[in-house]
């Protein structure tokens, strides 16, 4: 298998394990074998399962950047820009960098699942061509099969009982396709109609109408910043005008942004810029603000929908 892997530069298995003998069976020896190769290793998981790392590896653990997936990627669309890209980009004389990222665990929302498995559908775009492994673990005895055919879907290779196979299924194109899905009808929120002279006011709209549904003004800071982006994005990059709406759902506000615009590049907002880059920056910082950003696009237009805790 090494010299299968030698053969890519690029190398993302998806790890399947039922109980925490296989988690770390499938773990520990990865980030240990990164280590004795002289490795940039991290490990970015859920904070029980970075517990069990710790405590497994001992000393070895200062070693490894560890990263609480639940925080650091609460939102999927900041993972590539702000957790895998940050590290491997930071290293950019390592031979090889090493990263266990487990951006998917019980508990993930059904709002949230679509963009979790765009995620790692996007990882082989962002990396293709890289030094950089990526080991992502599922909880096969938990998730749903739905969830693990997903990930035979946006992973080449699969390690399951502790056997390594390419996998059949792999078409992460396919699944990015599939799970730009127009999004569910907004159940409220007024509608704010907004063009290049209507700019400011439409964007004061949408914070009054956050800041009436309880959010707190410290988060009104960055829905203010979000939403803003979100505008003048349309304004300036989408024909001209859209429409925003704000509502209240499962104790988060949400803000949308319709416009006419259409996105071509899957990786816009995922992609950190580079220091001579003026512009494309505002889709970027909503996901580093929000908690979640759903969008959908397509020949009628985009809708992005950003969700923040109050």
């Amino acid at each position: 298998m090494r010299q299968a892997q030698a053969a890519e530069r690029f190398v993302h298995p998806a790890l399947f394990y039922r109980n925490t003998k296989e988690y770390l069976a499938g773990t520990v020896p990865f980030l240990l074998d990164g280590l004795a190769k002289g490795e940039p290793v991290a490990a970015a998981v859920p904070a029980g399962n970075l517990e069990l790392l710790r405590a497994e590896l001992g000393d070895r653990a200062a070693d490894v950047h560890c990263l609480d997936m639940e925080q650091a990627g609460r939102n999927p669309g900041r993972i590539i820009p702000r957790v895998l890209r940050a590290f491997a980009d930071s290293h950019p004389d390592a031979g090889r960098v090493r990263i266990i990222g487990e951006p998917i665990w019980p508990g993930r929302s059904d709002v949230e699942y679509p963009a979790c498995v765009q995620h790692e559908a996007l990882i082989n775009l962002a990396f293709a061509g890289r030094d950089v492994t990526i080991l992502c673990p599922y909880d096969a005895g938990r998730l749903d099969d739905d969830v693990l055919a997903d990930a035979h879907a946006t992973h080449p290779v699969v390690v399951d009982y502790g056997r390594q196979r390419a996998s059949a299924a792999y078409a992460p194109d396919r699944v990015v396709a599939a799970y730009n899905r127009p999004l569910a009808p907004p159940p409220g929120g007024t509608a704010h109609p907004f063009d290049a002279d209507s700019l400011t006011d439409a964007r004061h709209a949408a914070v009054e109408d956050a800041r009436r549904l309880g959010m707190t003004e410290g988060r009104l800071v960055d829905f203010t910043l979000a939403a803003g982006e979100l505008i003048t994005n349309s304004v300036v990059h989408a024909g001209g005008s859209g429409v925003v709406r704000v509502w209240a759902e499962d104790g988060r506000v949400v803000c949308e942004v319709s416009d006419a615009g259409r996105h071509a590049d899957p990786l816009a907002g995922r992609r950190p810029p580079s220091r001579d880059q003026p512009n494309g920056r505002g889709l970027l910082m909503v996901h580093y603000l929000a908690d979640l950003v759903r969008l959908h696009t397509g020949p009628d237009g985009t809708t992005t929908r950003f969700y923040m805790d109050r």
